[in-house]
């Protein structure tokens, strides 16, 4: 692989759709090998474009404002960093083999829309997973509810992130509210709704995995060690690492990563969401990008699953090795407002081995992440607590 430099006109480009927190940090990942990144989201001064070369702001739902941007950057690599994007787009930009979709387009077109990946993932891979229906109708709905999946169950949009339009039903008279919100809430009404089986599960992970280049140019895959975290309202308020499990759990979580990223190809790194139970592994969901929940390997990596993302598209080597045990807790806003202004900082970095990573959103919202405390410990107990204590201490106001 050779890189070129930045801002000149050897210069090898990446061109990001989407730029939140995630993004940012990896445009600096990106940045740290002299790759001139584009940074493009739907609004101005998203946490990305403060760190990028340049940045757009777009409707990246509109197949012609992609192309025209892309054909304008010309860049080598487009990462798509979140679900709402034109994939038709990606597909035709694709084909025309000027740059690389990361990790593919067919990966973006899959994992946007819940009905393909679950369909690959249970019905062509056969992997263990929740019983699930899709609904294009409130009587489909219940009917799919009454004819097997049963109560308590979760009602989702086909396309949304960080948990929006997702509700646990457990009885009858709540179905309506979940089928509206479903029907709302998502980024996109794709006219259908999925509804998932309850697993009682002892908790949930995300496993990284990583798909990189080896010294003979073949890929292999690579494994973090597991993400525990803990969700509201689908949307993850803590994150820790190593989740504790046996040694059989980590062998069948590996197994069905390695599975669905085979199947999905392309190279990067994917965010593997699972439940656990004793030796028992179900698949329950996959990112082919940095995950919200990995933030925690901001202190736990040598390589934070920014820098793997990197380095696997650049074709470079990878270290998934963890450094520290630790954890992050998200900083949430409790006010709507515009130019948020931050205290209690100084109080928050008193709490032993902790960070802070504020994201620069322009604009808050109640419970919108406005940045995230890192805390690395002893163990997960007090990496835990501490990362809490921490991202409690800081106060925002309009």
């Amino acid at each position: 692989m050779k890189l070129g430099t930045a801002l000149t006109p050897s210069a090898t480009k990446a061109l990001l759709l989407g730029s939140g927190e995630l993004g940012k940090e990896l445009v600096i990942s990106l940045q740290r090998f002299g790759v001139e990144v584009i940074a493009v989201d739907r609004y101005e001064n998203a946490p990305a474009h403060a760190v990028a070369h340049r940045s757009y702001v777009i409707d990246m739902t509109d197949s012609d404002a992609i192309k025209t941007l892309i054909a304008k950057e010309k860049p080598h690599f487009v990462i798509p960093e979140i679900e709402a994007l034109a994939t038709n787009a990606l597909v035709e930009i694709e084909a025309q083999g000027d740059c690389v979709i990361v990790p593919n387009a067919r990966a973006i077109q899959l994992t946007m829309n819940r009905e393909g990946i679950r369909s690959l993932a249970a019905e062509t891979l056969s992997l263990p997973t929740s019983r699930y229906a899709f609904a294009e109708s409130f009587e489909e709905l219940k009917a799919a509810i009454e004819n097997g999946i049963g109560y308590p169950c979760f009602v989702k949009p086909t396309m949304s992130s960080s948990g929006k339009g997702q509700s646990m039903v457990k009885s009858a008279d709540k179905l309506q509210s979940a089928w509206d919100y479903a029907k709302s809430s998502g980024r996109v009404d794709t006219g259908k709704v999925i509804v998932e089986g309850k697993i009682d599960f002892d908790f949930e992970i995300t496993l990284l995995t990583v798909r990189a280049l080896n010294a003979n140019g073949e890929i292999e895959t690579h494994f973090c060690e597991p993400i525990g975290h803990i969700q509201e309202n689908g949307d993850y308020r803590e994150s820790w690492q190593p989740q504790k499990m046996t040694m059989e759990a980590i062998k069948n979580s590996q197994k069905i990563a390695k599975k669905i990223t085979d199947a999905i190809g392309g190279l990067g790194l994917f965010g593997v969401e699972l439940f656990i139970c004793g030796d028992e592994v179900w698949f329950s969901e996959v990112s082919p990008r940095p995950h919200d929940t990995g933030m925690v390997t901001l202190l736990t990596q040598t390589q934070t699953e920014f820098d793997l993302h990197a380095r696997a598209i650049l074709g470079l080597p990878v270290n998934a090795a963890l450094k520290n045990v630790g954890a992050s807790a998200v900083i949430l806003s409790p006010i709507d407002g515009q130019a948020l202004r931050y205290q209690g900082l100084e109080k928050a970095l008193s709490v032993p081995n902790t960070d802070i990573r504020l994201f620069g959103k322009p604009e808050a919202f109640v419970n919108r992440r406005m940045g995230v405390a890192l805390a690395i410990a002893d163990s997960v107990e007090v990496a835990r607590e501490n990362a809490v204590k921490a991202a409690n201490l800081v106060l925002m106001e309009a």
